[in-house]
């Protein structure tokens, strides 16, 4: 993860969703090699990186903001973008995320 005093980061922006085995092999049809880890109740741990970097994500930039080239859940401020743009960045990702895998993310931040 970046360092907060090299380039404005909040770290992990998302939460790694939990889903039920019927979604976790479903994806796993299309991607056998989707990181997944098993729950005592029976659900299953997706990587939020994991699912974010397979939508395109990972290291995209949009001007002065964007997703960290090393780590997909780590959106990062190169300099000036405002709180709303992140947010938008967010957005976009829960929505790329959404229509691809059927999983909505959930921001791990607290967005005042």
């Amino acid at each position: 993860m970046p360092n907060p005093k090299d380039i404005g980061n909040s770290g992990s922006f998302f939460k790694n969703p939990i889903v039920s085995e019927e979604q976790k092999n479903k994806i796993l049809e299309t991607y056998p090699d989707a990181p997944n880890y098993i729950q005592q109740n029976g659900s299953f741990k997706m990587a939020a990186g994991w699912l974010i970097e397979k939508c395109g994500w990972k290291g995209k930039r949009i001007d002065n903001y964007g997703v960290h080239d090393k780590q997909a859940l780590v959106l990062v401020n190169y300099g000036g973008a405002k709180g709303g743009d992140i947010y938008n960045l967010s957005e976009q990702i829960i929505t790329s995320v959404s229509d691809t895998f059927g999983i909505v993310l959930e921001r791990e931040v607290n967005i005042l």
